[in-house]
């Protein structure tokens, strides 16, 4: 409940900072002065209703929308087997957690990978691949569980929820203030839209929006370094080590879809430019994070 407060609060403070800064700048006078017609106040209002609701029901619908995309079973204390003991794994790290028991799942699938989602630290779901089962050992599996365990307790699905609402705020209001400038400044529309209006505002967007998923980027790569930390917490540094080595021998990542792709502990690889957009650091250096840092006792 505090996270879904401070996502809401988030949502306001967006709003007021750009207005204080429009009237600091003079950027209204300076826009009223040059024909531009614009309500920002009203835009304001519409860019965070748009980029923040979209956000809120992406993050709301999450699990749902998890459990059909990747075909997960549920399973309980009544499992037998693997699945048992995976449930009692993630039970007891929640426990150390201090957060709620998560729903937990298989999905088929060869690679080795897990991820864990949800709206509420108290209701989430972790999630593992039968090729996590099946290619590593319990003391792998057990790290892995730590890591998405660790992911919940430290709200990341929220946060990024938050962060992504506030870049798509920004990204929807600053476009469409470019592309009234150019359209009444440069092209003289007086009245209603002109063809430079909509194609600025498309070019604006999309420059931005790549712009806006680097931060995001950055963000869940920054966030990953902290869920090893807590895998390690949970269940031994050595053992975390010994997990990402165990990721690094499989075979070429295959990124989960949508959103989850950032939930999960594996991520696709990528150099230069492309780096820029990975949601995982490599392998190589999270391991090097690891061995370098003790881990602490509290997540």
């Amino acid at each position: 409940m505090t996270r879904i407060l401070l996502f809401l609060l988030t949502n306001a403070a967006v709003l007021v900072l750009v207005s204080v800064v429009f009237r600091i700048f003079g950027i209204e006078s300076l826009l009223a002065e040059n024909g531009v017609d614009l309500n920002l106040q009203a835009l304001l209002v519409l860019s965070a209703a748009i980029g923040f609701g979209g956000s809120l029901i992406s993050l709301a619908l999450s699990k749902m929308m998890a459990k059909r995309a990747m075909g997960v079973q549920l399973v309980d204390q009544n499992s037998g087997g693997d699945a048992r003991w995976l449930f009692e794994t993630v039970r007891r790290q929640a426990e150390q957690a201090g957060i709620g028991m998560p729903e937990v799942g298989i999905f088929r699938s060869d690679q080795p990978n897990a991820f864990a989602t949800g709206m509420r630290r108290d209701s989430a779901l972790v999630a593992v691949s039968t090729g996590l089962l099946h290619h590593m050992q319990r003391e792998e599996v057990e790290a892995v569980l730590g890591h998405e365990v660790a992911h919940v307790a430290n709200g990341d699905m929220v946060t990024m929820g938050l962060l992504q609402g506030v870049v798509n705020t920004f990204v929807i209001f600053l476009s469409r203030v470019v592309g009234h400038v150019v359209d009444r400044v440069v092209f003289k529309t007086e009245r209603g839209y002109g063809p430079a209006y909509f194609l600025t505002t498309i070019i604006a967007q999309v420059f931005l929006s790549l712009l806006a998923t680097m931060v995001v980027m950055w963000f869940s790569r920054y966030r990953e370094f902290r869920a090893d930390e807590g895998g390690a917490r949970l269940a031994g540094r050595n053992s975390m080590i010994r997990a990402l080595r165990a990721l690094q021998r499989a075979h070429e990542p295959r990124d989960m879809p949508g959103q989850l792709a950032a939930f999960g502990i594996l991520g696709g690889r990528g150099q230069g430019l492309k780096a820029l957009f990975m949601s995982h650091p490599p392998l190589e250096q999270r391991i090097a994070a690891l061995e370098s840092d003790p881990v602490g006792s509290e997540i």
